[in-house]
């Protein structure tokens, strides 16, 4: 039975936000949302709502996201290999891959990196 639900939004943690606005803004292709208080990253209709400095979890959260306690993956809409030169152009290194894993589509070729906290990220292309 198929229910009428679609993935909204996930949360993560930051230590420092203006290094992890420019890391999600320029590496990951979000929009940088300013709240009353911290900051969301968009992608189109989905979202990563980001506890950081000034930002308290409670009381929804009994034990809160940690800065480098996430892992996220991310469709990427082209090669795999101009992911790698994406990432390459930004200095940030690829800690594996690429190499064949499946998600929501099926099977795809992802790279795996880190964001500046130590969350590790996925780049995953479904182009053959």
């Amino acid at each position: 039975m198929s229910l009428p639900t679609k993935l909204d939004h996930c949360v993560i943690h930051v230590s420092d936000w203006e290094r992890s606005n420019a890391f999600y803004r320029d590496v990951m292709g979000a929009e940088v949302v300013q709240r009353p208080t911290g900051f969301v990253y968009r992608f189109g209709v989905a979202q990563l709502n980001v506890h950081g400095p000034g930002v308290k979890a409670e009381p929804v959260a009994r034990l809160p996201v940690q800065p480098g306690n996430s892992d996220l993956c991310f469709e990427w809409r082209g090669p795999i290999e101009a992911a790698i030169a994406h990432l390459d152009r930004h200095a940030v290194a690829i800690e594996l891959g690429p190499l064949k894993r499946f998600g929501a589509k099926g099977e795809g070729t992802s790279v795996y990196f880190r964001d500046p906290d130590g969350s590790l990220m996925e780049f995953l292309s479904y182009r053959r």
